[in-house]
C-alpha cells in the first residue's frame, strides 16, 4: 500500500497545528505581559485605569482587550456586593461569552479562574502559573498571589475558563 497522500496530509496537519499552538503561545505571553503591567494598581470598585484603580472584573476585561482577546463591550453598573445579593452569575455569563469552561488539571498560563463568594462566582484572577495568579483584591490593589497559600480561596467552588481558541491540546493521529 502506498502511504505518501495520508502521512503527507498528516504532516500538513501537524504544521497547521504547530503554528496555532505558537500563535496561542504568544497570545498567552502577551495576556501574562499586559497583566503583570496592572501590578500595584489599587483597587477601585468598576473602575479601569492602570495605576489608579480597577476591580477584579475590569482588570480582566482591561487585560483580554489590550491583547485583542475580547472585543470592546459596555459594562452595566453592578453593586459592591451584588454577589451577597443576587443569584444572577453574571461574572460567569460574562466568561462563557469569551472563552470556554475547561477542567481542573487544563488550566495554563493567561487562563482564568473564578471563585464562589456570596451567592455567586464573583471573583477572578488570571492565572500566571498554577496556583500563582494575579488579580485585583479589595484593599490590596493588583497582586500576585499564590492561591495554595491564601486562606480566603482555599476551600472555596471554583472554575476555570480559557479565552483561547484553538488546537493547544488537539493531537493528530495518523497510524493507518
Amino acid at each position: 500500500m502506498n502511504y505518501d497522500y495520508p502521512l503527507r496530509l498528516c504532516d500538513l496537519a501537524r504544521k497547521y497545528i504547530s503554528r496555532k499552538d505558537a500563535k496561542i503561545a504568544k497570545e498567552r505571553q502577551a495576556v501574562i505581559a499586559a497583566a503583570m503591567s496592572w501590578q500595584g494598581t489599587p483597587f477601585h470598585h468598576e473602575a479601569m485605569l492602570k495605576g489608579v484603580g480597577v476591580d477584579c472584573g475590569m482588570f480582566l476585561i482591561a487585560v483580554y482587550r489590550e491583547t485583542g482577546l475580547i472585543p470592546e463591550f459596555t459594562v452595566e453598573h453592578y453593586s459592591h456586593q451584588w454577589h451577597l445579593h443576587r443569584s444572577r452569575e453574571w461574572y460567569l455569563e460574562l466568561l462563557r461569552q469569551f472563552g470556554r469552561e475547561i477542567e481542573a488539571g487544563q488550566q495554563r498560563s493567561g487562563d482564568v479562574v473564578i471563585w464562589k463568594f456570596g451567592r455567586t462566582f464573583s471573583h477572578a484572577a488570571i492565572i500566571l502559573n498554577w496556583p500563582v495568579v494575579i488579580h485585583a483584591v479589595n484593599r490590596q490593589g493588583v497582586v500576585i498571589d499564590n492561591v495554595a497559600c491564601t486562606t480566603r480561596l482555599q476551600g472555596r467552588p471554583r472554575k476555570f475558563f480559557s479565552p483561547f481558541r484553538g488546537s493547544e491540546q488537539g493531537a493528530v493521529s495518523c497510524e493507518q
